[in-house]
């Protein structure tokens, strides 16, 4: 970016980031969140299609009320369709925890999104919460061919999150996020063909570039279905592979996305300088920046996310719970 460009962006963020942004970072994350395996509550992400990449920041609420400056009725009225649902309001254990993104592509404006962790409901309560509120939408009919579609696909998997694109965008997205225990490659790829645009030939070269060959889909990787209106099922796929659970190291897992990158017709020359500006020594003694990788196969050529993690704290925090997500 040009300096005056990449002022301003800073700018932004920092007006978009909730208050605990402004607090100085300590040994230990004062109230962890799941978004990082150290507890850091946020991430940064890249996708690569297109002329111009975009950029991505995900963070975690932390109980905080976000307030989108310029924020449209219609922003409000489509989260607003949606977030009862996911209180104890609508008979849930707890609320859901709230974490957002701020997505940038220049020329285009800021398009925010918010999702609702389901990750320590029963499944039951989770399961409930996704029909009522595709229901709320407009989507329950897509849902309900969708879901009968994923039932047919074998393997064990459980929802964990629940998204929304807040744009009143022709393209605007509901995306349920599905994570898969122990699956092989061709099962999350019958998966994601559950969608209505997938390639599944694109799409299984790609997970292989990633794992290096191999046939598996190591450590909790995730599909993400994306439901637009006037669909009669899910519309689009994604599958995100975990890196660390791949690669021994980061210098494998960047080798792997460059050469990705490379075969979607995307020069790597600009992954690698930004790799190289984030990690905090040589890659080759580093694993976790490059936390995931995603990859969708439908209309778009070269739709490759890389997703970064910060090493803040030393430990992780006092959980078992890590789940991990998703723009």
């Amino acid at each position: 970016m040009p300096l005056e460009q990449s002022v301003r962006t800073i700018r932004m963020l920092r007006d978009l980031l909730p208050p605990w942004a402004h607090e100085r970072i300590g040994p230990a994350p004062a109230q962890p969140s799941y978004v990082a395996d150290d507890g850091f509550p946020a991430e940064m992400s890249v996708n690569w299609s297109g002329r111009h990449p975009e950029l991505r920041v995900l963070f975690d609420s932390l109980g905080h009320d976000v307030v989108w400056p310029g924020e449209s009725v219609f922003r409000t009225r489509r989260l607003d369709h949606v977030r009862e649902t996911f209180t104890p309001r609508a008979g849930r254990p707890s609320p859901a925890p709230l974490w957002h993104s701020i997505a940038w592509r220049p020329p285009s404006g800021v398009v925010h999104k918010t999702y609702f962790g389901l990750y320590s409901w029963p499944h039951v309560q989770r399961e409930a919460a996704v029909a009522e509120a595709m229901a709320r939408l407009g989507l329950a009919a897509a849902w309900t061919e969708t879901r009968r579609r994923v039932e047919n696909v074998e393997g064990d998997r459980e929802i964990e999150f629940f998204a929304v694109d807040l744009t009143d965008d022709a393209q605007a997205r509901v995306k349920i996020y599905y994570r898969n225990h122990e699956a092989g490659l061709d099962a999350v790829d019958r998966l994601a063909a559950v969608a209505l645009h997938h390639d599944a030939q694109r799409a299984q070269a790609a997970y292989r570039t990633l794992t290096g060959g191999d046939a598996g889909a190591g450590e909790a990787a995730l599909s993400c279905l994306a439901f637009r209106s006037g669909v009669d099922r899910a519309a689009e796929s994604t599958t995100y592979l975990r890196l660390p659970a791949l690669a021994p190291d980061d210098l494998e897992a960047v080798e792997r996305t460059a050469a990705l990158l490379h075969d979607q017709g995307i020069d790597p020359g600009r992954f690698r300088t930004l790799v190289a500006a984030l990690a905090p020594g040589p890659l080759a003694g580093s694993r976790g920046v490059l936390e995931l990788v995603s990859f969708r196969a439908a209309d778009r050529r070269g739709d490759v996310t890389t997703y970064f993690r910060f090493p803040v704290y030393d430990r992780p925090p006092p959980s078992p719970l890590s789940p991990v997500d998703l723009a």
